[in-house]
């Protein structure tokens, strides 16, 4: 079965409003000429042009989605939010939350993008994809049920599991987060469950300041059902991976899930403004691999990935290149254009010792 990409050209239209970076403007800040914040379109839409300049596009099945409707937000949104949202949207836009501002229509393009990864889990647990990914724009890891946060205004994969769930298309979920920042809006709304596994690789205390501890493993009903694996700045390839085989998937693998989602953020990649990590594109293209051998153990391949962070408008599109060529199959490359830079950068083996060492303190506190 072939591959899906799931994508909507309206997400590219969503505004941040006036922003320098993560600041608004005013004040001794001091306007940019084109104002915004890091989450623009450009490194999203650079992934979509790559893809076709490379040929890739031919060999996926390239489609859109309707918007989230009223009662796929309402599984996890209050009517109380999405009122409040509406309006403002409606009268040109604003800002509700911390870091989430939002030009006219901003309510309309989230709910579209929430609706792309709605539909790509529907497909995928239909069995008519085998695997997909959808391009989603705003993000939504961090988005909470009653307030928005950090680029996210709907959480978006939480609207997909709740409608799978509601349609009887799935019993058990699991969730790796890779983003360098903490799923912290996934976790919540899942935190006292057991019926959605939570796992998070994350840079230790970069976004939210005070969310992602290793200690907090999910409470009530779902105590043992959230993992956090917060990595210190400076890890890359190899750290990543460790995590992954040491942590994630032996999590993955004992809840044993119907399918497997992956908040896809590429902000964990060495040049990125709003993280502090040494991954490249092999390290996406090898965790790909990770996730669908798994996938393939222990829910019949059905893999989901969906876009979150990821702000370097150059090196954003060829991650994901890398992702996609490797979830179908595909012979397709797109050179990595700092290859030589990764190549020739010495493995420092005493920084990695040393992260290992922590994934091991974190293994064993997970037993």
């Amino acid at each position: 079965m072939a591959t899906g990409f799931f994508w909507d050209e309206t997400t590219f239209w969503h505004s941040g409003g006036n922003y320098v970076d993560i600041l608004p403007a005013g004040g001794l800040v001091q306007p940019k000429v084109a104002s915004g914040l890091p989450e623009t379109p450009e490194s999203k839409r650079r992934f979509k042009n790559l893809i076709e300049v490379t040929g890739l596009a031919a060999e996926l099945d390239m489609r859109g989605a309707t918007a989230a409707t009223d009662a796929e937000l309402l599984r996890v949104h209050p009517r109380s939010y999405l009122d409040a949202f509406k309006a403002l949207s409606d009268a040109g836009g604003g800002e509700l939350g911390y870091h989430t501002p939002f030009g006219p229509g901003g309510y309309e393009i989230a709910a579209q993008s929430a609706g792309l990864v709605v539909q790509a889990l529907r497909s995928v647990l239909s069995g008519e994809l085998q695997n997909a990914y959808a391009l989603t724009r705003p993000p939504g890891h961090h988005a909470l049920p009653d307030r928005p946060n950090g680029f996210c205004l709907f959480a978006n994969i939480a609207i997909a599991i709740e409608a799978a769930r509601a349609q009887g298309l799935a019993g058990r979920i699991a969730v790796i987060d890779w983003d360098v920042h903490h799923g912290n809006g996934t976790e919540a709304i899942f935190y006292d469950r057991d019926d959605v596994l939570t796992v998070s690789i994350h840079q230790d205390r970069n976004y939210p300041l005070d969310k992602g501890a290793a200690q907090d493993r999910g409470t009530g009903a779902g105590a043992g059902f959230n993992l956090n694996v917060p990595l210190p700045p400076g890890c890359g390839h190899n750290s990543y991976l460790e995590a992954m085989e040491r942590l994630a998937l032996p999590a993955v693998r004992a809840f044993a899930p119907d399918v497997l989602i992956i908040a896809c953020g590429f902000d964990a990649a060495a040049i990125d403004p709003l993280g502090r990590m040494m991954c490249h594109q092999a390290t996406y293209g090898a965790m790909t691999t990770q996730v669908m051998e798994l996938a393939a153990e222990v829910c019949d391949s059905r893999l989901l990935m969906a876009h979150e962070g990821g702000y370097s408008e150059v090196y954003v599109p060829f991650c994901g290149h890398e992702v996609l060529a490797t979830m179908a199959g595909s012979s397709i490359t797109a050179p990595d254009p700092f290859g030589e830079t990764w190549i020739l950068r010495q493995p420092n083996a005493e920084f990695d010792a040393f992260v290992s060492g922590l994934i091991t303190r974190m293994a064993e506190a997970a037993v």
